[in-house]
Protein backbone atom coordinates (compact mmCIF):
# COMPACT_ATOMS: atom_id res chain seq x y z
CA UNK A 1 0.00 0.00 0.00
CA UNK A 2 2.36 2.65 -1.22
CA UNK A 3 1.37 6.03 -2.50
CA UNK A 4 3.00 7.71 -5.41
CA UNK A 5 4.71 10.96 -4.62
CA UNK A 6 5.22 13.47 -7.36
CA UNK A 7 8.02 15.95 -6.87
CA UNK A 8 8.06 19.33 -8.47
CA UNK A 9 11.27 20.38 -10.17
CA UNK A 10 13.38 22.75 -8.12
CA UNK A 11 13.88 26.05 -9.84
CA UNK A 12 17.20 27.62 -9.13
CA UNK A 13 17.30 31.32 -8.45
CA UNK A 14 19.50 33.17 -10.86
CA UNK A 15 21.59 35.80 -9.15
CA UNK A 16 22.85 38.63 -11.24
CA UNK A 17 25.97 40.63 -10.62
CA UNK A 18 28.06 39.51 -7.69
CA UNK A 19 25.99 36.53 -6.53
CA UNK A 20 24.26 35.77 -3.27
CA UNK A 21 26.71 37.23 -0.75
CA UNK A 22 26.80 40.84 -1.78
CA UNK A 23 27.79 42.06 1.69
CA UNK A 24 30.92 39.88 1.78
CA UNK A 25 31.81 40.94 -1.74
CA UNK A 26 31.62 44.65 -0.94
CA UNK A 27 33.54 44.21 2.34
CA UNK A 28 36.30 42.43 0.41
CA UNK A 29 36.43 45.14 -2.25
CA UNK A 30 36.47 47.88 0.42
CA UNK A 31 39.36 46.20 2.25
CA UNK A 32 41.30 45.82 -1.00
CA UNK A 33 40.79 49.48 -1.94
CA UNK A 34 41.67 50.67 1.57
CA UNK A 35 44.78 48.46 1.65
CA UNK A 36 45.99 49.71 -1.73
CA UNK A 37 45.32 53.31 -0.69
CA UNK A 38 47.35 52.88 2.51
CA UNK A 39 50.20 51.20 0.60
CA UNK A 40 50.26 54.09 -1.89
CA UNK A 41 50.44 56.58 0.98
CA UNK A 42 53.41 54.66 2.35
CA UNK A 43 55.19 54.47 -1.01
CA UNK A 44 54.50 57.93 -2.42
CA UNK A 45 53.66 59.97 0.71
CA UNK A 46 57.22 60.83 1.69
CA UNK A 47 56.48 60.21 5.34
CA UNK A 48 59.02 59.23 7.95
CA UNK A 49 57.03 56.11 8.88
CA UNK A 50 56.47 54.94 5.32
CA UNK A 51 57.20 51.29 6.15
CA UNK A 52 54.38 51.30 8.72
CA UNK A 53 51.90 52.30 6.01
CA UNK A 54 53.21 49.71 3.55
CA UNK A 55 52.96 46.90 6.11
CA UNK A 56 49.56 48.04 7.37
CA UNK A 57 48.20 48.15 3.82
CA UNK A 58 49.54 44.67 3.12
CA UNK A 59 47.92 43.33 6.30
CA UNK A 60 44.57 44.88 5.36
CA UNK A 61 44.75 43.31 1.90
CA UNK A 62 45.63 39.97 3.50
CA UNK A 63 42.63 40.24 5.81
CA UNK A 64 40.40 40.91 2.81
CA UNK A 65 41.02 37.29 1.83
CA UNK A 66 38.67 36.29 4.64
CA UNK A 67 35.84 38.21 2.99
CA UNK A 68 36.73 36.74 -0.42
CA UNK A 69 36.55 33.23 1.03
CA UNK A 70 33.16 34.01 2.59
CA UNK A 71 31.90 35.35 -0.72
CA UNK A 72 33.21 32.40 -2.71
CA UNK A 73 31.94 29.72 -0.34
CA UNK A 74 28.57 31.42 -0.12
CA UNK A 75 28.18 31.28 -3.89
CA UNK A 76 28.92 27.57 -4.33
CA UNK A 77 25.96 25.85 -5.92
CA UNK A 78 25.19 22.34 -4.70
CA UNK A 79 22.79 20.22 -6.77
CA UNK A 80 19.62 19.21 -4.90
CA UNK A 81 20.47 15.51 -5.34
CA UNK A 82 23.54 15.95 -3.16
CA UNK A 83 21.54 17.75 -0.46
CA UNK A 84 19.43 14.66 0.30
CA UNK A 85 19.64 13.37 3.82
CA UNK A 86 20.65 9.73 3.69
CA UNK A 87 20.74 8.89 7.37
CA UNK A 88 19.66 5.28 7.68
CA UNK A 89 19.12 4.91 3.94
CA UNK A 90 21.30 3.43 1.28
CA UNK A 91 21.36 5.21 -2.02
CA UNK A 92 21.23 3.07 -5.10
CA UNK A 93 24.25 4.88 -6.47
CA UNK A 94 26.51 3.70 -3.66
CA UNK A 95 27.97 0.49 -5.01
CA UNK A 96 31.36 -1.07 -4.98
CA UNK A 97 34.10 0.58 -3.00
CA UNK A 98 31.90 3.21 -1.36
CA UNK A 99 29.55 0.49 -0.05
CA UNK A 100 32.49 -1.43 1.40
CA UNK A 101 33.86 1.74 3.01
CA UNK A 102 30.46 2.52 4.52
CA UNK A 103 30.13 -1.02 5.94
CA UNK A 104 33.62 -0.92 7.46
CA UNK A 105 32.91 2.50 8.93
CA UNK A 106 29.59 1.34 10.38
CA UNK A 107 31.17 -1.76 11.93
CA UNK A 108 34.00 0.25 13.46
CA UNK A 109 31.70 2.90 14.87
CA UNK A 110 29.24 0.38 16.33
CA UNK A 111 32.13 -1.61 17.78
CA UNK A 112 33.59 1.46 19.45
CA UNK A 113 30.16 2.62 20.58
CA UNK A 114 29.31 -0.77 22.07
CA UNK A 115 32.66 -1.06 23.81
CA UNK A 116 31.83 1.98 25.94
CA UNK A 117 28.40 0.73 26.92
CA UNK A 118 28.06 -1.06 30.22
CA UNK A 119 26.42 -4.43 29.67
CA UNK A 120 26.18 -7.61 31.70
CA UNK A 121 28.31 -9.49 29.20
CA UNK A 122 32.00 -9.99 29.94
CA UNK A 123 34.34 -9.93 27.01
CA UNK A 124 37.01 -12.64 27.30
CA UNK A 125 39.79 -10.42 25.97
CA UNK A 126 38.96 -7.64 28.40
CA UNK A 127 38.70 -10.12 31.29
CA UNK A 128 42.18 -11.46 30.53
CA UNK A 129 43.55 -7.92 30.32
CA UNK A 130 41.93 -7.03 33.64
CA UNK A 131 43.42 -10.05 35.40
CA UNK A 132 46.87 -9.19 34.01
CA UNK A 133 46.46 -5.60 35.22
CA UNK A 134 45.44 -6.84 38.67
CA UNK A 135 48.49 -9.08 39.00
CA UNK A 136 50.78 -6.25 37.88
CA UNK A 137 49.12 -3.95 40.37
CA UNK A 138 49.71 -6.44 43.16
CA UNK A 139 53.39 -6.84 42.23
CA UNK A 140 54.00 -3.12 42.04
CA UNK A 141 52.04 -2.35 45.20
CA UNK A 142 54.00 -4.97 47.13
CA UNK A 143 57.33 -3.60 45.99
CA UNK A 144 56.42 0.05 46.35
CA UNK A 145 55.41 -0.03 49.99
CA UNK A 146 58.47 1.59 51.55
CA UNK A 147 58.46 3.12 54.99
CA UNK A 148 59.12 6.87 55.09
CA UNK A 149 62.63 7.99 56.13
CA UNK A 150 63.08 8.88 59.77
CA UNK A 151 64.98 12.12 59.20
CA UNK A 152 65.95 14.08 56.10
CA UNK A 153 69.50 15.36 56.05
CA UNK A 154 70.83 18.05 53.78
CA UNK A 155 74.45 18.23 52.75
CA UNK A 156 75.87 21.41 51.32
CA UNK A 157 77.56 21.23 47.95
CA UNK A 158 80.99 22.80 47.68
CA UNK A 159 82.66 23.54 44.38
Amino acid sequence: MSTAVQLEPVLETVYDGVGRCKCSFWFAVAHDVLGIFIIMIGVFGGLAAHDLFVYAGAIIIFLSLIWWIFWYSGNIDVPPEELEDDVGQQKLKTRGLSRVARRVSDRLSTGVRNSFRKTGKVNTSTAAARSQEETLARVFDANMSVSPPAQVTRDSLTI
